[in-house]
């Protein structure tokens, strides 16, 4: 896959199209002609969707389907733009308008929009975004591109050109759109085109059963990984490539009628995987990567206690991370590698705690820690427990399950202990996981008792809340990098 940013590929392929002067002249203020291979910055103001503490005023946005050129583009177009428009219309920066109240509908990338024709009453789009698809009747190529306008600025504030080499990638070029108008419109990086893996379940089957499975973030694409394993759990996937860690019951070599807890990584580029833990006197779970790949954190049940260890796994060497004699689990680094949160009940109840990576001693911010190697960061009242923590890849914030009161909720909370809030309100959520940007946390959430577990999503900001489809019952959803170009 080629992309380019308001550059001279984009503008080689409007110019083939275009020989007027007036449309020259306009791609040649865009940026869009030459060799320039960035976005040529502008004078004005970007357009960007309005934060009002944690909370978006929502962007009305307004995307009419792209136009079309070659054998079977059309369809293709509609496809795209529809997917374009879901992936906007799920996030909480944007509003995307009803293109059935749209006054232009066959908009032609190479001239500026009507302006007028979008602010009219009950329309009132703030961004613009105008595309075309073409498919090349001889070499089957697929090239998408947009540009994106600031309506009430009149001005074009970003371009666009995609080309692969198969119609059949139309689905990852309209998240990559989605992913560039997230980021010029928020400011943030988008989260459109990267995969969740979450452990398939059948309904009514033994809740011990599960199989490893994949799907893109809005649902789509869903497919099995393993094929032998059916009890399968806490999988994870790595912040920098397309592996997971997981965790599989298996049938005990040594022993027929007894299970072993392994723990593997899964390459889901090329199928192949190894053993990187197993049981012998022991029990490995909970783990997760570091932020760079390298090395993962998790704990280790043995001889009664249980403490967190990392391995680094280049070497394999192992490194005892704590030594206490309560359960101290669900370790996560801080995106900075230099922390590392964590569940424990040394006071008496499942808190949340923080270290150094190091090890070395710490300041605790809210004079919490009972030792100076950790300091714990929850105090809330009501016998609530905290579990499943995960540090945001913004590193400003950690998502929790906190369980009390007979009910599961997903929480947020700083590092220090303050501003803890709490974003859902099931009877049953847990297995928070953050989107690559750190805006949109999945969740696993039992409705019901006699209900099966399914995933959802919800924004930082509370707002938002969406159910994921997902073929079967799905638990420990883990989202996945952001896709990277080839």
């Amino acid at each position: 896959m080629t992309k380019t940013q308001n550059a001279g590929a984009f503008g080689r392929l409007l110019a083939g199209r275009i020989r007027s002067g007036l449309a020259a002249a306009l791609l040649g203020a865009a940026g869009l002609i030459g060799g320039a291979t960035l976005a040529t910055p502008t004078a004005h103001a970007q357009l960007r969707a309005q934060v009002v503490g944690e909370q978006y005023i929502p962007l009305r946005i307004a995307v009419p389907d792209f136009d079309a050129a070659g054998p079977g583009a059309t369809d293709i177009a509609k496809q795209l733009t529809d997917v374009i428009r879901a992936d906007l219309g799920s996030s909480a920066p944007f509003r995307v308008l009803d293109k059935s109240s749209f006054i232009e509908r066959d908009l032609d990338i190479t001239k500026a929009p009507l302006f007028g024709n979008w602010t009219v009453s009950g329309l009132e789009a703030q961004a613009l975004v105008v595309g075309n698809v073409q498919v090349d009747a001889g070499t089957n190529q697929l090239i998408v591109q947009y540009r994106l306008w600031d309506v009430y600025g009149q001005t074009q504030q970003f371009a666009m050109s995609y080309k692969v080499p198969t119609p059949l990638n139309w689905r990852r070029l309209a998240h990559k759109v989605s992913d560039d108008i997230f980021l010029q419109l928020t400011g943030d990086p988008g989260y459109f085109d990267s995969r969740v893996v979450f452990v398939s379940k059948t309904p009514g089957d033994d809740p011990f059963r599960g199989r490893l499975a994949i799907m893109d973030q809005d649902g789509a694409n869903a497919e099995f990984l393993l094929s032998g394993f059916t009890s399968v759990i806490n999988p994870r996937f790595s912040p920098t490539e397309q592996v997971i860690l997981y965790g599989a019951y298996i049938q005990d070599p040594r022993y027929p009628t007894a299970t072993l807890l392994r723990t593997y990584l899964y390459d889901v580029a090329t199928g192949r995987q190894e053993i990187l833990a197993e049981g012998q006197g022991q029990l490995d779970f909970s783990a997760r990567f570091s932020p760079d790949g390298r090395s993962i954190v998790f704990s280790r049940a043995q001889k009664g206690n249980t403490d967190i260890y990392m391995i680094d796994l280049a070497t394999r060497k192992q490194t005892r991370m704590t030594n206490d004699s309560a359960i101290e689990t669900s370790p996560s680094f801080s995106p900075d590698g230099r922390m590392i949160v964590y569940q424990s009940d040394r006071g008496s109840s499942k808190q949340l705690y923080i270290m150094n990576a190091d090890r070395s001693p710490m300041v605790c911010p809210r004079g919490g820690g009972t030792k100076s190697d950790a300091c714990r960061i929850t105090f809330d009242g009501g016998g609530y427990s905290f579990t499943d923590p995960v540090w945001s890849p913004r590193g400003d914030w950690i998502a929790f399950s906190r369980q009390g009161g007979g009910q599961f909720v997903i929480g947020v909370v700083q590092k220090d202990g303050t501003g803890l809030r709490i974003l859902t309100d099931g009877y049953q959520d847990e297995s928070p996981t953050w989107s690559p940007n750190g805006r949109v946390i999945a969740f696993e959430r039992t409705p019901s008792r006699a209900a099966g577990p399914k995933i959802y999503s919800i924004d930082l900001t509370g707002r938002n809340e969406r159910r994921l489809p997902t073929p079967r019952d799905a638990t420990n959803p883990t989202w996945g990098p952001v896709l990277k170009m080839e």
